[in-house]
């Protein structure tokens, strides 16, 4: 990957996600429909971690709550919360958590015709071009979002 692409991380910037309290939660055994209703299963095919379910690697995970409307297209919601993965690399088509000249943003990262840029997921919103004037750290990729309804 290109130099300017290099990550670096403190850890005055991110905490860690800790999963030694574990609060299992009953899982159905079967599907909800989303279109027409079926029959509801009468039991409970086992229980869920949510730590399981959205944390691979704890000390490389944190969490990051989303700013503005820049990446509705992608699914990221004002006031959603990211789960950011900092051991997973960080390649074209992954949305990813970054520092622009200081300041956090959430964009997919893109590479057009040898260049790379971030890319919001709104038309609103234009595309940031990474140049070497443009001082850059990619934090991590994330991973999932948990949205409130």
């Amino acid at each position: 990957m290109d130099q300017m692409l290099t990550r670096t991380f403190t850890a005055d910037f991110w905490r860690p996600v800790r999963t030694s309290r574990r609060v299992p939660l009953p899982l159905l055994a079967g599907k909800v429909a989303a279109g027409f209703p079926s029959p509801a299963d009468d039991y409970i095919e086992k229980t869920l971690d949510l730590n399981e379910l959205l944390v691979q690697k704890p000390a490389a995970t944190f969490f990051a709550r989303a700013q503005g409307e820049s990446m509705l297209g992608a699914g990221i919601h004002h006031n959603d919360i990211l789960v950011v993965d900092r051991s997973i690399e960080p390649v074209p088509g992954k949305i990813v958590i970054c520092a622009l000249n200081g300041e956090l943003t959430v964009k997919r990262l893109d590479r057009d015709n040898g260049l790379w840029k971030l890319k919001a997921e709104n038309k609103d919103y234009p595309d940031i071009a990474i140049h070497e004037e443009l001082e850059m750290v990619i934090w991590g990729v994330v991973t999932n979002v948990i949205h409130p309804l």
